[in-house]
């Protein structure tokens, strides 16, 4: 016997909504990839293989951690961004997507809205450092020193257009500073010069320069991030130094998880929910020694406040690019 029209039509309506809940519950069922956008041994793919073992355990399914780089990571990012939006390809997300959206006008997607957020899990801190001979030993009273001289100091950043070299971009433009960047392959060999005396002032992550900061071989002045970081918590943030445009200043350089777009809304609260559940054992002492030996602190968020977050970042560092004239390395 036929099902008259109208039943046929609630028994559709009703698996629509049904079906995703089921996905869900049995989510996932065979192994999931997690891309990472730069190469192997960096914070962003330490934190793509921690929270592949730890997810692993909690899903009783492999979960690997496939390593496509190019293009400053947009070409990862357009892989993910075409994957089937089943939870099975995640990516590992950085604000270093934020700035290629800053910088990259034909990129066939928009990172502010077009992927599925899960959550920011952790960061890596950036910090402004002088050689020994600088003077100054503040970030105030460094300002004052760029102030005297204008164009007659230079420093490194790192990368051209890297989340240290808009860190600094950002903090000169909010106070009409004038200093030459000189731009390296990287933060560890700017800070190799550094110490050499090839150059006196470097921004780069903590982790690049921690020991020599505990050696006395660079002098710390601010940390760029949104708070202190746990390495070196006697060095104060920039919004931190007194200096009163800069009371709200901080640029975080993150990581997190990202599923394309239109990834049905049960599986993505159920990758939260366990992608949140790894995070908070970030205090026990395992995944701590871990986590600092790759120099990586916790920076945790749902999926609104990253969504949040990365939409600001993308407006901050669009402006920062535009006043700054950085151009795509």
């Amino acid at each position: 016997m036929a099902l008259p029209k109208k039943l046929i039509s609630t028994l559709a309506l009703t698996a629509a909504f049904v079906a995703p809940s089921v996905w869900a519950q049995d989510y996932p069922v065979r192994p999931v990839r997690i891309v990472a956008t730069f190469t192997p041994g960096g914070a962003a793919d330490a934190t793509a293989r921690l929270f592949a073992e730890k997810l692993a355990v909690i899903w009783k399914q492999p979960v690997y951690v496939e390593n496509r780089i190019g293009g400053g990571g947009a070409v990862g990012a357009e892989m993910v961004f075409r994957a089937q939006p089943d939870g099975y390809t995640l990516l590992l997300a950085t604000n270093t997507h934020v700035i290629n959206h800053a910088l990259l006008k034909n990129l066939p997607f928009d990172y502010t809205k077009d992927f599925t957020p899960i959550a920011l899990v952790t960061s890596t801190a950036t910090m402004l450092a002088v050689t020994p001979s600088v003077k100054p030993s503040n970030l105030k009273e460094l300002t004052e020193m760029f102030k005297a001289a204008p164009g007659k100091y230079q420093y490194s950043a790192c990368n051209m257009a890297s989340p240290q070299h808009f860190a600094m971009e950002m903090y000169k433009n909010i106070l009409g500073l004038n200093a030459q960047n000189i731009p390296y392959k990287g933060c560890a060999p700017a800070v190799m010069d550094a110490l050499g005396g090839q150059i006196n002032i470097v921004m780069a992550s903590v982790t690049a320069m921690s020991s020599q900061v505990k050696q006395g071989t660079l002098k710390p002045i601010a940390v760029m991030s949104s708070k202190r970081s746990p390495t070196l918590p006697d060095v104060p943030t920039a919004a931190e130094s007194g200096i009163v445009e800069l009371k709200n200043f901080s640029l975080d350089n993150y990581y997190g998880l990202m599923a394309p777009p239109g990834t049905p809304i049960a599986i993505q609260k159920k990758l939260e929910a366990d992608v949140l559940a790894v995070a908070r054992t970030f205090t026990n002492p395992d995944m701590k020694s871990r986590m600092e030996a790759s120099g990586l602190e916790p920076f945790v968020m749902n999926s609104v406040d990253m969504m949040k977050l990365i939409r600001s970042d993308a407006e901050r560092l669009t402006a920062a690019a535009k006043a700054a004239n950085i151009q795509p390395e």
